[in-house]
């Protein structure tokens, strides 16, 4: 046995050596830089919501998207509105039902004549080459590779000779149409994020923006779009073969067949969402905010720099809290600093409180072993923490299914509130991987109302849906209270 294990790590170092010759990546060639067009007032779109935005001089509008299906609507039926541009910057695109009916809304864009940029970060687009390969040939749609693996055979490989570059990633999601409408939050692009399929979901919230702070989620992307780190996907995906188009198509047909589409494709035609907006229906909170994102250069310059993090900037919009923080995290890793940040608003007189995932119901069961021994400081100093009990019903989390409560697989909200005035919603997670490693997005919204229905959960749902963890009467261990509707 020994003698096999010193064998195949021979075997690795052999092909990290043989591989890492060709894993150097140089700066993108053969890319012209674009950025979002303005002139589209024009538009469908914006003549909807233009006598809305008219009526509300120096603020923007927001719709809040906490349920999965109207989610997954609003990007439908946003891409189907589209007239001139439709521009998406996603973490994850998976190759399911959600992500090959958005693909193909994208499709159907571009054949519109629509321009479609399309910014995939490349750690999670496995399997999916020969569908971009496709989707980039189209002359209307442009696919670029954030911090692209230059060895699409195997991940693993690449991080051993590559690990410093590779394990950076854009973790940043928006998806904006006409420059006129856009959707910014925590979901990424597949089934578990949109609750598709029996027994699967994340609670997650996004929210619906016009208004002059589109044109700022745009700026960001246009950062993004043309940073040293986006990539040319053809270089790395290569061309589609001469039936890659036929073959794209059969699979959509294939898709559209697919119970799970069929029920989502019914989501789409009875969300209200577009009808609303073309009618001035759709309430939205009017109000100022603004867009606060990481540098790309994050991604490159490993140099313990604040100039280029969302972090601080998150912290002075969002201001010190003087009477609540109301936290929402999945992964809650906060560190030494975070971790005593926290500690000092509770000892202060702020009511702090966080929600994340219990390690019953995470995806990452690691990110516990970096949370798990901050427990006992945090509620010394008068934090309150809940963890999300596994299979928690859909509707005590503001994600109720149009086809009935399912069960959310873990949280994946990434939410703040402070005093009950300002809000935060985007893809930033209280962790280490999102305060130096990822670039991260999100918006802060100037909303008692929107800070105030978070509040209100954790004073009414989070009871019965979350544990409540606390220090054991001797204060040397935990406890975890589950209430329910019996006790």
């Amino acid at each position: 046995l020994s003698l096999l294990v010193g064998l195949l790590s021979l075997l690795v170092v052999a092909l990290a050596a043989l591989f890492r010759g060709c894993d150097s990546l140089p700066p993108p060639r053969d890319r012209t830089a674009t950025t979002a067009r303005t002139d589209t007032a024009d538009t469908r779109l914006a003549q909807d919501v233009g006598p809305l935005v008219a009526a509300n001089p120096g603020r923007s509008g927001f719709h809040r998207l906490p349920e999965a299906h109207d989610a997954f609507a609003a990007r439908m039926l946003l891409a189907g509105a589209a007239q001139k541009t439709l521009d998406a910057q996603y973490y994850i695109w998976n190759g399911d039902q959600v992500g090959t009916l958005l693909f193909e809304a994208l499709w159907k864009a571009a054949e519109r004549g629509v321009r479609v940029r399309l910014l995939l970060d490349d750690a999670n687009t496995k399997g999916n080459d020969p569908t971009i390969a496709v989707l980039d040939a189209h002359p209307n749609i442009e696919v670029r590779l954030y911090n692209p693996f230059t060895q699409r055979f195997s991940r693993t490989l690449a991080y051993l000779t590559d690990f410093g570059r590779l394990n950076r990633r854009m973790h940043n999601k928006s998806f904006t149409v006409d420059n006129q409408v856009a959707v910014v939050g925590g979901r990424n692009i597949a089934n578990e994020y949109f609750g598709a399929g029996e027994g699967l979901g994340f609670a997650d919230i996004d929210v619906l923006a016009i208004g002059p702070v589109v044109r700022e989620v745009s700026k960001q992307f246009d950062l993004y779009w043309n940073s040293a780190s986006a990539y040319p996907a053809a270089a790395f995906v290569g061309a589609p073969g001469p039936d890659g188009a036929a073959k794209l198509q059969a699979r959509f047909a294939r898709t559209h067949a697919d119970p799970v589409s069929v029920d989502y494709l019914k989501a789409v035609h009875e969300a209200p969402l577009l009808t609303e907006l073309q009618g001035r229906r759709l309430a939205f909170e009017w109000t100022t905010a603004e867009v606060i994102h990481d540098d790309p250069a994050k991604t490159l310059d490993t140099a313990d720099r604040t100039d280029v993090l969302l972090f601080p900037t998150l912290v002075k919009r969002i201001g010190r809290p003087e009477k609540s923080l109301d936290l929402i995290s999945p992964y809650f890793v906060p560190g030494d600093e975070g971790t005593k940040a926290l500690a000092d608003l509770a000892r202060r007189g702020v009511k702090v409180r966080i929600l994340t995932n219990s390690l019953a119901s995470s995806d990452e069961s690691v990110v516990q072993a970096g949370y798990r021994h901050r427990r006992p400081d945090l509620l010394r100093a008068g934090v309150e923490l809940y963890e999300l009990k596994p299979g928690a019903n859909k509707g005590s989390l503001e994600v109720r299914g149009r086809f009935g409560a399912a069960k959310v697989a873990g949280l994946h909200a990434k939410v703040y509130a402070a005093d009950r005035a300002r809000y935060f919603v985007g893809s930033y997670n209280y962790d280490q991987r999102s305060a130096r490693l990822n670039t991260e997005m999100g918006l802060v919204i100037d909303s008692p109302l929107f800070a105030g229905q978070i509040a209100d959960l954790f004073d009414k749902e989070f009871r019965e849906s979350a544990y409540e963890v606390r220090l054991s009467p001797d204060g040397k261990g935990l406890q975890w209270i589950e209430r329910s509707g019996s006790g």
